[in-house]
């Protein structure tokens, strides 16, 4: 078994941070790699090295396989983490890995191929005897095949890429009629996002809820659970607000789930962290919808009521090591929240919101735990992901939880962009989500910006917090200037690769 001494964290913002933390818990040192936008980002400050690997655009640094391992090559890596998005489902990546002798910290590449096509997780899924919605386990050849399919299962149902995720790719259909120009489009926006256009038909699960099951398998046959979050409170099929765990379901329902996702992992030969993907719908029934190969984004409220840390786990089973841990040493604690504090307007659809942060300050508190990835002062680019922070509150019940967060989203201040702390705040307040009676559709449901008086939120907030004077804010502003050291020089960014000649204030912990 190889030991892992240095990571390289082929990720950028809280979770390159939050993977960090617990390198360094463990004598783990660590390499951050960064774009040219961000050379002063938290996340590279905070790495024992850093390294340049490109231009501002993410499909010409952090998706660039050949720089990602050769950054790891220069700072003699043991291992590499890619966080979740970018390369973390990159069957090509984490072939890579190995072919140059790094450990890969997730699955084997023959599971992300499988479960990433997901019409063969949908056959795989079938033959173990998960539940699946009616529909095809197989690509469709043709529209006219599809059809056929679409008007044999009965409308409503969801066009889906077969090769596809977050969802892009996806329509949903109510009837005959609309069912050609959905495909169509569809297979173009699956052309768009994965290169590959091909789509396969399921019957839409009505009044969904979206609870999904954390996993994780090492490489001696061990495979535990972590129970359940829900994830049903969404914009655009991508989560919102998470809680942990499911607040509606039954202890008996709970069990069937967490056991067919111990199955769905064994069938594809998993190692890693995992999350297996349900659709609940009206009756209770639950369905299979996904597997994602990577740690997800809403781990943190897993961890706040087990008591567990994923990437401490995830690093010892990468080593070969056993689950130090049983099925039966597992339990659930309380209750916590995720909210997603994103660079977006909910009050113009959740548009991207982009800006510099001239004030920054999260809350802090009993049950209040912060994952962030950015910093007073810092720019919000365009080009990556618009998640600033993660924000989750943990209480011995579902109602201090959701108290807790009330008073953490009142206290945290942020200025120089748009976020959506004003609709988590509603979704806080709303009866739906206080009584857990909502689905996926809670903000086609509910939120209509307009009618609810967000604006009011957002100013109480405000008036919460005792506000900086302009004239105060210049003189600090005028001070730090003076106090600043021009000596030091900025790396040089024509190197596209580089390590040793990057000043001490980038890696300083």
């Amino acid at each position: 078994m190889k030991t892992i001494r240095k990571v390289l964290v082929a990720n950028r913002g809280e979770i390159a941070i939050r993977i960090m933390r617990t390198c360094h818990e463990l004598g783990i040192q660590t390499v951050a790699v960064y774009s040219e936008a961000d050379v002063l980002a938290p996340h590279v400050q905070y790495a024992n090295e850093s390294i340049l690997i490109g231009p501002p655009p993410s499909n010409q640094s952090y998706l660039v396989i050949d720089r990602i391992i050769e950054a790891a090559k220069i700072t003699r890596c043991d291992a590499i983490h890619p966080g979740y998005g970018f390369l973390s489902e990159n069957v090509g990546f984490a072939q890579r890995c190995a072919q140059e002798g790094f450990i890969f910290i997730g699955p084997p590449p023959e599971a992300i191929e499988l479960m990433g096509d997901k019409t063969r997780a949908r056959a795989l899924m079938e033959a173990a005897g998960v539940p699946l919605p009616p529909g095809t386990t197989t690509a469709l050849e043709s529209i006219d095949e599809a059809r056929d399919v679409a008007d044999a299962i009965g409308y409503p149902v969801l066009i889906k890429a077969a090769a596809g995720g977050g969802g892009k790719g996806m329509r949903i259909v109510y009837q005959a009629t609309d069912f050609e120009s959905n495909i169509r489009q569809a297979k173009s926006e699956a052309l768009n996002a994965f290169g590959d256009d091909r789509v396969y038909v399921e019957k839409y699960v009505e009044m969904p809820r979206h609870v999904e099951v954390q996993i994780m398998a090492d490489k001696h046959g061990n495979v535990i659970h972590f129970y359940d979050r829900e994830c049903s409170v969404q914009r655009r099929h991508q989560k919102v607000v998470e809680e942990a765990p499911c607040a509606f379901i039954s202890d008996e329902l709970r069990e069937k789930m967490t056991q067919a996702a111990i199955t769905a992992a064994k069938e594809c030969g998993y190692v890693g962290a995992g999350t297996v993907e349900f659709l609940v719908d009206k009756y209770h029934e639950y369905f299979f919808l996904e597997m994602n190969t990577r740690l997800q984004v809403e781990h943190p409220i897993t961890e706040l009521i087990t008591g567990v840390d994923l990437v401490a786990l995830q690093l010892l089973v990468a080593e070969g090591k056993p689950l130090p841990i049983r099925q039966e040493d597992v339990t659930i604690h309380g209750h916590a929240i995720e909210c997603r504090i994103c660079a977006e307007d909910p009050m113009q659809q959740f548009l991207p919101s982009v800006g510099r942060l001239s004030r920054h300050r999260p809350p802090y508190g009993p049950g209040v735990r912060v994952d962030s990835g950015v910093e007073e002062g810092q720019e919000i680019s365009i080009n990556y992901d618009p998640l600033l922070t993660k924000l989750c509150t943990w209480g011995s019940t579902r109602g201090q939880a959701i108290n807790r967060m009330k008073r953490a989203l009142a206290e945290y201040t942020i200025e120089g962009c748009k976020t959506t702390i004003p609709f988590c705040h509603f979704v806080m307040e709303h009866p739906a989500f206080l009584e857990a009676h909502y689905d996926t559709h809670f903000i086609k449901d509910h939120f209509h910006p307009g009618e609810n008086n967000l604006q009011v939120t957002q100013t109480s907030n405000q008036a919460l917090r005792q506000p900086v004077p302009e004239e105060i804010r210049a003189l600090a502003a005028v001070l730090l200037n003076q106090q600043s050291e021009p000596e030091l020089q900025r790396p040089d960014l024509t190197n596209p690769l580089m390590s040793d000649t990057t000043p001490w204030w980038l890696n300083r912990k």
